[in-house]
Order: structure tokens, then sequence, then C-alpha cells
């Protein structure tokens, strides 16, 4: 995980929050999901990227204020409380990182072949008619 290495403690506490499932990840399952989402990101503006960086940062800090802990120190309901928080925030700047965030979270746990092969998932290019 190159892009997002500097901030990778605050980014798999949030993924791990945002999924659950994720914190049963061993380190090759993480290096899995950071991979799928390195490669999302890859292209990206480098702008964009640094305001992913700043945005985990800033979940970590502000989790300081709330409960007197850095965010990959909290306990996963003061994780998950923390994350509504962001999630309903009153600035919509605030709440579109979050949502981008809680994408890039769903799409590195379930992009991974493991996952797709455990809950069923069979891609097919034919779409709805691959049903029949």
């Amino acid at each position: 995980m190159t892009q997002l290495s500097s901030v990778r403690p605050i980014f798999r506490a949030v993924v791990s929050t945002v999924v659950p499932e994720a914190g049963q990840l061993n380190e090759r399952g993480w290096q899995e999901l950071e991979s799928l989402v390195e490669t999302t990101l890859e292209g990206r503006p480098p702008a964009m990227l640094r305001q992913l960086r700043m945005f985990l940062r800033l979940i970590q800090w502000c989790s300081v204020l709330r409960f007197g802990r850095r965010f990959s120190s909290l306990s996963p309901a003061r994780r998950a409380r923390m994350l509504t928080y962001l999630e309903d925030h009153r600035i919509e700047l605030v709440r579109c990182g979050f949502w981008g965030l809680r994408t890039l979270a769903f799409l590195g746990f379930y992009g991974r072949a493991e996952t797709l092969q455990a809950i069923g998932y069979a891609a097919n290019s034919r779409g709805w008619e691959a049903q029949g």
C-alpha cells in the first residue's frame, strides 16, 4: 500500500469498523484488500489522494476531541459512533468524504476473491440472462 501507507493503521481501523468481518483478516487478506484499493486509486489526481489521507488523519485526531483517544485506539463501539457522526455530519464535504471512504472499504473487502467465493457471487457478462 503505497498511496495510503502513511495512514495504514487508520485505514485498517476504518475498514474494520465499516466491515466488521475485516477484523478477522490475516496479513495476506489485508494485503489483498489494500491492493484492490490501491489499484482503484491509481490514476486519481494527486490532490484527491492528499484529501483522502488528510481525511483519514482528521478521523484519527477528531476522535481525540470526542473520546480522548485516537480513532485507531478506540473500541469498536466508539469507532462506530465516530463514523456515524461523520456519516451524518452537517457539513456535506465531511459526509461525502465518509461515503467515499466507506465505498473503498466495501470495494476492498468484497472485491477479494475469497469473499466473493464465500458469499457465492459469480459475475457473468450475460447479466440477468445468465440466471435462466
